[in-house]
């Protein structure tokens, strides 16, 4: 077996698992975060479930720890209540990210399976784990339970050949691996990273890569961890570990290869984590404000090495710096080896451990036109505010927060750029929430067709709604974020049903984005592939997708009147008498969607 076919049924009462096959599987590790939090809790009392098991199930206070508005408060205030009556345990504000907690106490280990909130659970695929991230009535579920179905992903073995050049960083690594896969080339599927350059990674480069699998559409990026990487595990955990690797005799769907010898450093240019540029293209783009830190990029290593750049210098004049390390215990070492200090003299905000730039709230968001660089996994339009964002490795912000412009730390100017404030123009809107309908097997309503690829959960439903718990607000937001449709709310139908194309929820975790389309009344949502996730949190809340592989031969057009057969699988435009085959639901789909949703 492969190394997600080996964690998998180690976590079953099967000897082996097959790609496609459904399996219940045991998860070790049930996280929930500050947001998700409230819904879980909410979840788990109105359906009466209790904890299974209370010493396998924490709390972590990462996206806004803070708690920065009353919502966020309220939230967090109502899971210490609900942690303190079943005796679990909370990493509160002060602890860090919790996925990165959970690597450094030795929560998660190698072979292990963990489910979190936090749609970057599978960043334990940096330790040979099996991490992933979930909505909230799957982890409410898992909490009552201990376990959660799961299809068995195909797997991608790849294969990297050659030196790594001394100027790719992990950070370059992974957004060279964007440019070859884009979002959605390894969809649904594990992937396992081999190759000389990869063994010697470091556990801090393992995580920045593996963070990033969401970005990639795979359900995790595994990299089988080395006696370096476990004698890493256990200096910071202080527990023993043992080794898992995949079967010499393993199968896999393909076997690729790259080149690290060609790789280069890289920018993610604004909108997209995979639609990346060299950063020799992109020199003396102005900037107005840099991140380091986040779960891509917040370890004491990236720490290191912004601090050896910034020693000595200033931000530029008008540039705003932040620095967020990931956990309190490398805030801590950052503090003892004199980092902060370096940071502070700088003209950087240094703020405690946690997501920080890469969500809302904790440490402020960029407004319009402005233009950021970070060194977080996303730069989703108005993920971190109203401005720009360009992805890039702690190297290059750290050197551009200087010069004032995107550069190299090689080309660091005696005299940084100056800026220059533009206006700006701030917009506020509120729509009318609809009230939701029930969902026969057999629907007809008005399309929407929206033919665009990689609709993430930041255009369906943004970051700065996530607050929001109770399903009647959500639908006046849906679509808030995506550019031609922002309002799609004042304008949706009860009964309409939506078609797109390809990776459809892509990116976070939060409920919300299957939530809003309930709250409007769409009746189902069609696409060529959605992201893991989303197709999860879909079918959990019994929310009706399907997929498609070619719908070209009924004509839809915007406006048209379909019908859809859930059950037989069938797609019919009304309008002019067509019909094609889709994928009907599968059975355990059918299965939830016929009990009202997972719980």
């Amino acid at each position: 077996m492969n190394l997600i076919e080996k964690i998998l049924s180690n976590h079953t009462d099967k000897n082996r698992v097959e790609p496609g096959e459904i399996v219940d599987i045991f998860i070790d590790t049930r996280v929930a975060r500050d947001f998700g939090g409230a819904n879980v809790v909410k979840n788990l009392e109105a359906n009466n479930l209790s904890i299974h098991d209370a010493s396998k199930t924490f709390f972590t206070f990462d996206c806004n720890p803070g708690g920065s508005d009353q919502k966020y408060a309220a939230n967090q205030h109502y899971c210490r209540q609900f942690a303190r009556n079943n005796e679990i345990q909370v990493y509160d504000i002060n602890a860090g990210i919790g996925t990165h907690l959970a690597i450094d106490r030795g929560l998660v280990y190698p072979g292990s399976t963990f489910v979190s909130t936090d749609s970057h659970a599978n960043i334990m695929g940096a330790i040979g784990a099996f991490g992933q991230g979930m909505g909230d009535q799957d982890i409410a579920a898992v909490w009552a339970k201990g376990k959660a179905w799961f299809k068995v992903p195909h797997s991608v073995k790849v294969n990297f050949e050659g030196e790594r050049p001394v100027d790719v960083s992990a950070k370059d690594i992974v957004l060279n691996m964007l440019s070859v896969f884009g979002a959605n080339k390894l969809l649904g599927f594990s992937v396992e990273l081999y190759g000389e350059a990869i063994e010697t990674l470091t556990l801090d480069e393992r995580i920045t890569i593996s963070s990033m699998a969401t970005e990639m559409g795979a359900i995790i990026v595994l990299i089988p961890p080395s006696p370096k990487t476990l004698d890493e595990l256990e200096k910071r955990s202080g527990k023993r570990f043992e080794l898992i690797q995949a079967d010499n005799d393993a199968t896999y769907l393909e076997e690729l290869t790259l080149k690290i010898s060609d790789f280069k450093p890289m920018l993610a240019s604004p909108g997209h984590p995979h639609d990346n540029i060299l950063v020799e293209n992109a020199l003396n783009v102005k900037i107005d404000s840099a991140f380091i830190g986040s779960c891509t990029n917040g370890r004491i290593a990236d720490l290191r090495i912004a601090a050896k750049i910034l020693k000595g210098k200033k931000v530029a004049p008008g540039v705003v710096l932040k620095i967020v390390p990931s956990t309190d215990e490398i805030w801590n070492e950052a503090l003892n080896e004199g980092l902060i200090k370096i940071f502070k003299d700088a003209g950087a905000l240094v703020s405690n451990a946690g997501c920080a730039g890469c969500a809302a709230g904790q440490v402020g968001q960029n407004g319009p036109e402005e233009v950021t660089i970070s060194t977080g996994n996303r730069n989703f339009s108005g993920k971190q505010g109203k401005g720009l964002v360009y992805l890039a490795s702690p190297e290059i912000v750290a050197a551009s927060s200087i010069a004032g412009y995107i550069t190299t730390s090689n080309n660091i100017p005696a005299i940084p750029a100056v800026f220059t404030a533009d206006s700006i123009k701030n917009k506020a809107k509120k729509q009318i929430p609809k009230d939701s309908i029930d969902s026969p097997t057999v629907v007809q309503g008005r399309v929407w067709y929206i033919k665009q690829d990689d609709i993430d959960t930041d255009m369906i439903f943004h970051n700065r709604y996530l607050t929001i718990t109770d399903i009647n607000e959500m639908g006046q937001y849906t679509f808030d974020n995506l550019r031609g449709y922002e309002d799609f709310s004042s304008k949706a139908k009860v009964g309409d049903i939506i078609i797109t194309t390809k990776n459809f929820g892509a990116g976070s975790s939060r409920q919300q984005a299957v939530d809003c389309f309930k709250s409007l009344g769409i009746q189902c949502i069609i696409a060529e592939s959605f992201g893991a996730i989303y197709e999860r949190n879909a079918i959990n809340a019994a929310f009706p997708i399907l997929t498609y592989k070619n719908i070209d031969s009924i004509e839809v057009e915007n406006g048209n009147m379909l019908k859809v057969d859930y059950i037989n699988g069938t797609l019919s435009n009304l309008d002019k008498n067509l019909s094609c085959p889709i994928n009907k639901f599968f059975d355990v789909q059918l299965e939830i969607y016929t009990n009202g949703g997972l719980l």
